[in-house]
C-alpha cells in the first residue's frame, strides 16, 4: 500500500504562494487517483483539488480555479499544489489523499472514497 507525507504547509499573506507536496512512498503514485483536500477548524473535510492515476483528468473546487494548480512528478513519486493569490479563506489543514479506483476518470471529490491519507500540513494565510 501506499504512505503519503504532506509538506509545505506554512504561513503566507494574502495575496501570497505555497507550494504543497505531497511524497508517496511503498507504491508509485501514478497506481492511484490522488487528492488534496483541507479542513478548516469547525468545518468538515473538503475537496481541493484532484488528478486521476493515468493523468488525464484533473479538477478543481471552483474557488481555487485558477489560483491553484496542481500536479504530478513521477520522478520524485510525488504529487503538488501550486497554491498563488491565497486568501485568508484558504486557511486550513490541507491533506493529500489517494484512492486505488481514481486511476481512470474523474478524480473522485469525497473524502470516504479515498483509502490512504497524509497527516496534514497547515496553512496559514495573514489578511
Amino acid at each position: 500500500q501506499v504512505q503519503l507525507v504532506e509538506s509545505g504547509g506554512g504561513l503566507a499573506q494574502a495575496g501570497g504562494s505555497l507550494r504543497l507536496s505531497c511524497t508517496a512512498s511503498g507504491r508509485p503514485v501514478s497506481n492511484y487517483g490522488v487528492a488534496w483536500f483541507r479542513q478548516a477548524p469547525g468545518k468538515e473535510r473538503e475537496f481541493v483539488s484532484g488528478i486521476s492515476g493515468n493523468g488525464f483528468s484533473i479538477i478543481y473546487k471552483e474557488s481555487v480555479k485558477g489560483r491553484f494548480t496542481i500536479s504530478r512528478d513521477d520522478a520524485r513519486n510525488a504529487v503538488s499544489l501550486q497554491m498563488n493569490t491565497l486568501k485568508p479563506t484558504d486557511a486550513a489543514v490541507y491533506y493529500c489523499a489517494a484512492a486505488r479506483s481514481g486511476f481512470v476518470g474523474p478524480p473522485l471529490q469525497l473524502a470516504s472514497e479515498y483509502e490512504f491519507w497524509g497527516q496534514g500540513t497547515q496553512v496559514t494565510v495573514s489578511s
